[in-house]
């Protein structure tokens, strides 16, 4: 979580809300998190002096602002030039389904129909989101920032329409199986 913080930071500065708008809007397949999360994440890159604050007073509430500082950058730069861990590459919800034959077959049906409609939505979400960017890359050719935000996108999506399928095709089989 430190590095998606790191990273966003890097983009520009920003308060939680927007750390954890930001997250749902398109790095939700990469990372789930909660506000405490995030939380954990700051304080610790507080103490490590990686990111910095200010604060500023919005319509009577105090807000924190957080800048990425040099020490952050050197970290975030190290750990983007580190090796990828395909290794890291885990689905644990995949663990549900190795065991779903001890679930009876109408409550196999219902939790592979539900999973689903949430990897639909999640596909539509990415697919709009790789449409909106592909006319704001145009407009930003040579943006290399953008390109490589915008290939995880239709990754993502590419992924969502692939999962879609199989997902299909297990439940076709299992209602057969009724």
């Amino acid at each position: 979580m430190e590095n998606i913080i790191l990273g966003l930071l890097m983009l520009r500065s920003r308060t939680i809300y927007q750390l954890r708008k930001r997250i749902d809007e398109g790095l939700n397949l990469m990372y789930s998190c909660s506000t405490g999360s995030i939380q954990a994440a700051i304080k610790k890159l507080l103490q490590n002096g990686h990111i910095t604050f200010s604060e500023i007073t919005e319509k009577g509430k105090l807000k924190k602002i957080y800048s990425i500082t040099d020490s952050g950058r050197s970290s975030f730069n190290a750990w983007l030039e580190s090796p990828v861990d395909s290794g890291a590459a885990k689905n644990p919800e995949l663990a549900k389904i190795y065991f779903l034959g001890f679930a009876e077959k109408e409550i196999r049906v219902r939790l592979i129909a539900g999973h689903i409609a949430d990897l639909k939505k999640m596909h539509s979400d990415l697919e709009k989101i790789c449409e909106a960017g592909a006319a704001y890359s145009a407009e930003n050719k040579g943006n290399d920032i953008l390109y490589f935000q915008l290939q995880t996108a239709a990754y993502g999506r590419d992924l969502m329409k692939f999962n879609v399928e199989w997902y299909n095709r297990l439940l076709k089989n299992i209602k057969e199986q009724l």
